[in-house]
């Protein structure tokens, strides 16, 4: 049976969850999500111009940009589960970041932005939960200036003789027992996790997916430990922005 990605599922499914979901991420990954991040910004890192992260949670990512800038930049975060976007305003406060960091409830499918508005397009552990993910490169695309780059941080599968079953039994065995032990989930996300990782393509796939969303020079980088995460990066092309308006408008009369 094929994982229900419908828009009510996933939304309903992370707000049972948002309270937990940063202390569980940090404790099922050892911390090493945070150095992920980390290594996003560093790959892809901020210059003058604003920053778009979709999807996204309870802000980390958008944080983690919103410290990279030598200068302050403008950091856009957005999301459509409202639960945890009241974490992610929560984080920014502490962090004195609310005059950078903007968070809107909006749609990865239907990005409320003009084209060609964000300098670099991000999306962290989000991708494979939305319902049409090359649609939403696609989006991410149109938003990103000519020029610009996108990072997509994701979860991957590491395919080694030992580590791949390793990896597995961690993701399918231990994993869901010790979300369900912390978060009480009755969504049952924590088995949800490594069934959506596992039909999400990785590695050349997911390359492929993001040029066909028309991205160019996208290259991969297997992340520490084991290659369990991946970030890919890529580039849009120079041209004009008529034909992402066009493409734009012909999807949202077709909805």
């Amino acid at each position: 049976m094929s994982l229900d990605k419908s828009a009510p599922k996933i939304k309903s499914m992370f707000g049972a969850i948002a309270r937990r979901y940063d202390f569980l991420n940090h404790l099922l990954s050892l911390n090493i999500d945070k150095r992920w991040r980390k290594r996003t910004v560093q790959k892809v890192p901020p210059g003058d111009g604003p920053v778009l992260d979709v999807c996204t949670g309870t802000g980390d990512l958008a944080l983690a940009y919103c410290r990279a800038g030598k200068k302050k930049i403008k950091v856009v975060g957005i999301d459509f589960c409202p639960e945890m976007l009241a974490i992610a305003q929560k984080k920014a406060q502490r962090a004195g970041a609310e005059a950078w960091l903007s968070l809107v409830e909006g749609d990865a499918l239907h990005l409320p932005f003009d084209d060609g508005t964000f300098e670099i397009v991000c999306i962290g552990f989000g991708l494979r939960n939305v319902s049409d993910p090359a649609g939403a490169l696609k989006e991410m695309l149109r938003v990103c200036r000519p020029g610009g780059r996108m990072a997509v941080l994701e979860f991957s599968q590491p395919r080694g003789r030992l580590t791949g079953p390793a990896y597995r039994f961690y993701f399918r065995r231990v994993l869901p027992r010790i979300g369900r032990l912390f978060s009480r989930d009755r969504f049952d996300a924590y088995n949800y996790l490594p069934r959506s990782v596992q039909e999400f393509p990785d590695g050349p796939g997911l390359a492929a997916m993001m040029r066909d969303a028309g991205m160019a020079d996208v290259e991969f980088f297997p992340l520490f430990p084991l290659g369990a995460a991946t970030l890919y990066v890529g580039r849009r092309p120079p041209g004009n922005t008529t034909q992402w308006s066009a493409e734009r408008e012909k999807a949202l009369a077709g909805t």
